[in-house]
């Protein structure tokens, strides 16, 4: 699946493993989309996370909370993400340019992928990755990485519009070892 400017995220997360996979599964059929995620995330809980073309994200996400039903504890849609988003999401991002490094943590896995995206569309700044739930107690965290001003910047704006947002860091010039151990 391409990546196009009509690209949507979608994510369902629910407090059910069992109707967490049932659910992903009527979710893939209701539309063509790209499933990213499908995993249990502490604690015990089921998250699905699709994109796509924003109707087929849309369709996709309809049938989910439907399917999910009182197991749904949380959505999320952002319609024209950020390539970047996708691919930190996916671990396939290559790092053109490394740079000084942002870290945005949050709460809620929705909250660090909104941040991404307020991160990724605010500078110019690369996403190294967007970690989400599993072995870090259902929080998420975005790292990224460009020019010492292009980061402060992004990590202002994802902080400037940030919800459950835990902390945040810059480091001007990160050690090699601790860039390669973000890889």
């Amino acid at each position: 699946m391409g990546i196009s400017s009509r690209m949507a995220i979608g994510m369902v997360e629910l407090n059910s493993i069992a109707r967490g996979i049932e659910t992903c599964d009527y979710m893939v059929k209701a539309a063509t989309v790209e499933l990213l995620r499908s995993s249990t995330v502490c604690p015990g809980k089921y998250l699905i996370l699709i994109a796509g073309e924003t109707g087929d994200v849309k369709a996709s996400m309809t049938e989910g909370i439907k399917r999910g039903g009182e197991c749904v504890v949380d959505t999320l849609t952002i319609p024209n993400i950020h390539a970047d988003v996708i691919q930190a999401i996916s671990m396939t991002t290559q790092i053109e340019r490394p740079g000084a490094v942002g870290v945005l943590e949050y709460y809620s896995v929705a909250s660090a992928i909104i941040g991404a995206d307020i991160a990724a569309k605010a500078a110019d700044v690369q996403l190294i990755e967007v970690r989400i739930g599993y072995a870090i107690g259902g929080k998420g965290y975005v790292t990224l990485t460009g020019d010492v001003g292009a980061v402060r910047a992004a990590v202002a704006a994802a902080r400037e519009q940030a919800e459950l947002l835990v902390g945040t860091s810059i480091i001007p010039r990160p050690s090699p070892k601790v860039f390669e151990a973000l890889m």
